[in-house]
């Protein structure tokens, strides 16, 4: 990808994080936070938004930076249209598929990704730079990089979720445990805004995003961070096949209300239920999304067996 594609994309994704509400008018864009959140370099996103502030979505201020404007309403209709989410396009994308599919062996070089997907030195490190942060990849002592097998079969996903169904709901029956009211408000307005209209408009990227928040944003009141930490790592690693499989927006839905029973339980403190409820809640998702995983599977082994 070239560092203007990349740059749209990323221009793409801030607008969503805008129109979505996640970043409110006036919010000061940060060129580090957002590359660190992009697992990208500062350049392209600098290009960004500028490009973005040429639109007029966002407004440069001499000696101060980047901050949000009220969007125009012409810029969000054509934004929302053309935007594709980052995490499932361009370079980053085609290494996992060729991950997924055996394509390329466990252990690499930067070399061979640069000659195999015509990368620049830059590009190649941001690439890697966010297989490393999903989980997947990892840096060689020495030289090198290594991939690993995570949530790379169904059966890794299951586990995935079966560990998942042990630690989140004990989370809720941490001795530490405690409401934590800025939490529950802004996930509540967050899973409102998605029943209303956001499951219907946003990409199916962002929509998985907004469900692995909230998981993440609930375990935080364990005030155990081993349980914060080791949900994030495992929301990371089953990314690889979640975004390949399509988004089923009425289950969505469900889900949505089912978070929001949640809510409602924790805020009249019926803990107990509440951990009973999300027990029930990610063995549906597991009983839902694991044959889909298991298609996907067979399909790339029918895959494989043709090419050979």
């Amino acid at each position: 990808m070239r560092s203007s594609q990349l740059a749209q994309t990323i221009a793409n994704e801030i607008t969503l994080l805008i129109t979505s509400g996640d970043l409110a008018v006036g919010h000061h864009l940060k060129s580090q936070q957002l590359a660190d959140r992009f697992g990208v370099s500062r350049s392209p996103v600098r290009e960004a938004m500028e490009m973005l502030a040429e639109q007029g979505l966002i407004e440069q201020k001499e000696n101060r930076g980047f901050f949000v404007k009220e969007p125009p309403s012409t810029i969000v209709e054509r934004v929302q249209e053309d935007a594709e989410p980052f995490e499932v396009v361009n370079d980053y994308q085609r290494l996992a598929e060729d991950w997924l599919m055996d394509r390329i062996p466990a252990e690499v070089t930067e070399q061979m990704l640069r000659e195999r997907y015509q990368l620049t030195k830059s590009q190649a490190n941001d690439v890697l730079m966010r297989a490393a942060r999903e989980g997947w990849a990892e840096r060689k002592q020495g030289y090198g990089w290594r991939f690993l097998p995570v949530a790379k079969t169904p059966a890794a996903f299951e586990q995935i979720y079966r560990f998942r169904m042990l630690i989140e709901p004990a989370a809720m029956l941490e001795p530490e445990f405690q409401l934590d009211r800025r939490i529950i408000d802004e996930q509540r307005r967050i899973q409102m805004r998605m029943l209303e209209t956001d499951i219907q408009r946003l990409p199916a990227e962002r929509l998985l995003h907004n469900g692995a928040l909230f998981h993440e944003e609930l375990i935080k009141m364990s005030n155990n961070p081993f349980f914060h930490i080791s949900l994030v790592r495992v929301n990371r690693m089953r990314r690889l096949l979640e975004y390949r499989s399509r988004v089923d927006r009425s289950r969505t839905v469900r889900q949505c209300q089912e978070h929001l029973e949640i809510l409602d339980l924790l805020e009249r403190g019926e803990i107990v239920e509440a951990s009973f409820v999300m027990r029930r809640h990610l063995g549906g998702a597991l009983s839902k999304k694991s044959p889909v995983a298991w298609s996907w599977s067979q399909q790339a082994h029918e895959k494989q067996l043709a090419e050979k």
